[in-house]
């Protein structure tokens, strides 16, 4: 079995699971042998400054760097501040980064910051700001500009679009590609009722970027996308169903806060790789059935069939047990709690492994005894 590093190539030839780099993650990410790539926030270093020796360690193993921004405030009536671009373009030279990635969002409005990434108005006026913000955005940066889809507790009246229509706007006013958010879209469908198979048929796969995959809390009668609780059923299901139009994608995981033991973070990186395979078999299994319409479903290397798992009510596809073993030994499948969260489970692969292409160098005993 190939790993999962492999697969995935998109817009901006970013390949296999990645995750984002945190200083707290910052070990594991060094031990991390199939790393696909990572994720790194520009607000958190310096233009000029000295980079993190780990990422310096990890430009030289040649894994691709994406520079991640979150107070362009591209949707704000006033253009981008020409200070952020800047420090925004020395940090992607500097980094060699394939991309900057940003969010359709605004931050600040009349001098003062909102603290928060904040929805775009979905109407025509504001799609035009939107896209001229962009445009500007894209001149100033040395390398390809990526935008993402936001979670949001609220949404303003008298929406003229649907969010699919703000993504296919965008996309056809811009030259940026699209970093889809499965987990935002998971909040958008719990918070708002956004029509899920709406914006995944909104991304083209020339123009996908990569996807964020993250875990969240629900509270107070919202979904909340924390980056800091263990990844829920609904953003996996919803890349099963990508993987399942697109085929192979890019993906990582965001993790900010409550960083869990490294076990556990190992097994939510292999819940990703499995819900990626499940929605790539299917993908496979409607291209063959849409080449071959008069003959059997594909069937897996060792002859067996390989159908993907049925729906549930909610349209997504239950953990079933994979058909690969992982480094040796059946992996062990999430079970959704009451919120919607996978509890933390001892994944039955060790870091010292591998799984479906990513190796972790196992540490000094001594270190942790």
């Amino acid at each position: 079995m190939w790993g999962l590093r492999r697969w995935g190539l998109t817009a901006l030839g970013l390949r296999g699971v990645g995750i984002g780099w945190r200083r707290e993650l910052a070990h594991f990410i060094d031990r991390w042998q199939g790393l696909g790539f990572v994720e790194v926030l520009a607000e958190h270093l310096s233009p000029t400054g000295p980079l993190p020796e780990p990422l310096v360690r990890l430009r030289e193993r040649g894994v691709p760097v994406v520079l991640h921004a979150v107070s362009l405030g591209l949707g704000s009536a006033e253009p981008p501040e020409p200070r952020r671009l800047d420090g925004l373009a020395r940090l992607s030279e500097r980094l060699g980064a394939v991309c900057v990635s940003e969010h359709l969002a605004f931050v600040r409005a009349g001098g003062l910051e909102s603290g928060h990434l904040l929805p775009v108005q979905r109407s025509e006026e504001a799609l035009e700001v939107l896209t001229e913000n962009i445009r500007l955005a894209e001149a100033a940066l040395p390398v390809p500009l990526a935008l993402e889809n936001v979670a949001s507790l609220f949404e303003w009246p008298d929406a003229a679009f649907h969010e699919a229509d703000l993504l296919r706007g965008v996309l056809a006013h811009t030259q940026a590609s699209l970093l889809l958010d499965v987990a935002n879209l998971h909040a958008q469908v719990l918070n708002h009722g956004t029509d899920a198979d709406a914006v995944l048929a909104a991304v083209p796969r020339e123009r996908l970027a990569y996807v964020h995959v993250a875990g969240g809390i629900q509270r107070g009668g919202l979904y909340h996308d924390t980056h800091a609780h263990p990844l829920p059923e609904g953003p996996l299901a919803l890349l099963e169903r990508l993987a399942a139009r697109l085929g192979p994608v890019p993906v990582m995981l965001e993790r900010d806060d409550r960083f869990p033991p490294e076990a556990e973070l190992a097994a939510e990186l292999t819940w990703m790789e499995q819900a990626l395979e499940r929605g790539i078999a299917r993908h496979a299994e409607a291209k063959h059935a849409r080449a071959h319409p008069h003959t059997e479903p594909s069937t897996t290397p060792g002859g067996a069939r390989n159908p993907a798992p049925p729906a549930t009510r909610d349209g997504a596809h239950p953990h079933a047990e994979p058909t690969t073993k992982l480094g040796g030994a059946r992996s062990t499948e999430p079970h959704a709690t009451r919120d919607g969260a996978h509890p933390h489970t001892e994944p039955t692969t060790k870091l010292s492994g591998a799984t479906l292409g990513r190796e972790f160098i196992p540490e000094d005993r001594e270190r942790h005894s």
